[in-house]
């Protein structure tokens, strides 16, 4: 019966072996949600000087170049 609970206690649902999983799995869902909060910080700021009341022309014409494909006319495009 002892047996039974050692082999439960370190191989069980709730053993250590369990316990070693999950704190390896926080630690790396912990690393994504940093990586996750950094690239949604950096769509706000963008998102923010493309607004009406900050906008960044410099980005507003990188935006029209890279999505629209937009050049100016004095500018030679070469493939």
């Amino acid at each position: 019966m002892s047996s039974y609970f050692v082999f439960a206690a370190v191989q069980g649902d709730y053993g250590l072996f369990r316990r070693a999983e999950i704190a390896t799995e926080a630690a790396r869902l912990e690393v994504e949600l940093a990586r996750l909060s950094a690239d949604v910080t950096r769509m706000e700021n963008l998102t923010h000087r493309l607004s009406d009341e900050a906008l960044d022309l410099d980005l507003l014409d990188q935006q029209a170049r890279d999505v629209l494909g937009l050049v100016r006319t004095d500018e030679i495009v070469v493939h």
